[in-house]
């Protein structure tokens, strides 16, 4: 790949977007909103911190099943990279204020053929764990921690 393609402001602009716009929709349980952000396809796939949804019938079920957020979340350490103009990674770590679990999300972005309705989460994941950032911190520096 040309690596002139790779992170191209005006996708990661775009992709930016879309993913803020995805994530009030989701603290604000918008479920026609967060099911638009979705490939309508039984290849979307979604793994959840307890759950998992293939293809977006499964997905729209979970939604209508799921109480609405009672929660707020901060958003830390979001990382956009783009590939070419039509494919995007968004990696965000989450704190929620109802767990001292760290939450990490993983979507994958597409734009889809014109008259497709544009960027697509195509597969996504969330996982909540213990997690020490400090110590994690000091596990990825070069320099020891002590």
């Amino acid at each position: 790949m040309n690596s002139a393609v790779i992170d191209d402001p005006q996708v990661l602009a775009e992709v930016g977007a879309v993913f803020e716009a995805y994530e009030a929709a989701l603290m604000g349980n918008d479920l026609a909103a967060l099911n638009g952000f979705f490939w309508a396809d039984a290849r979307v796939t979604r793994y959840g911190i307890g759950d998992r949804q293939w293809g977006i019938d499964e997905l729209i079920a979970f939604r209508a099943a799921t109480a609405p957020p009672n929660f707020s979340r901060r958003l830390q350490h979001l990382r956009l990279s783009s590939f070419g103009p039509d494919l995007a990674v968004a990696l965000v770590e989450f704190v929620r204020s109802d767990t001292p679990l760290r939450g990490f999300q993983s979507q994958t972005w597409v734009r889809m053929a014109p008259g497709r309705s544009g960027w697509k989460i195509v597969a996504a994941h969330v996982s909540m764990i213990p997690f020490n950032s400090a110590a994690a911190e000091c596990a990825s520096a070069s320099s020891r921690c002590n």
